[in-house]
């Protein structure tokens, strides 16, 4: 009886740890192009960006590491959609940001999202 009941709170707690979350690695090129839209829409006036001399703005917080947060604006998940959804139009996803918006086509809101993604450490 007593090892059921042990085996029976082992399960439970097993049920409550997170599961691990898995995502395929990104594309190479998608970074690049991503690390390279960054910087041609000026995202470095606001933010210090990894691979990126100049500018490093001060007024966002630095990118370095920032597929390692598991928020983004403290509010959103940091997946893929809702990051490429964000770094297009910050203002509708996080009502108060300072972010603007920032027009741009959706590849490269994509691009720009697995570019900040692979930025792990």
């Amino acid at each position: 009886m007593k090892g059921g009941a042990a085996i029976s709170v082992l399960m439970l707690l097993g049920a409550c740890a997170p599961a691990p979350v898995e995502t395929a690695p990104a594309d190479p090129a998608a970074i690049a192009r991503g690390r390279d839209a960054a910087a041609r829409l000026g995202c470095g006036a606001c933010h210090a960006m990894p691979g990126i001399a100049w500018p490093k703005g001060r007024a966002g917080p630095p990118l370095a590491g920032f597929g390692a947060r598991p928020l983004i604006a403290g509010e959103l998940p940091n997946r893929a959609p809702q990051l490429a959804a964000f770094v297009t139009d910050a203002p509708a996803m996080v009502p108060g940001t300072a972010m603007p918006a920032i027009p741009m086509k959706r590849a490269e809101a994509d691009d720009i999202a697995a570019w900040l993604l692979s930025l792990d450490d």
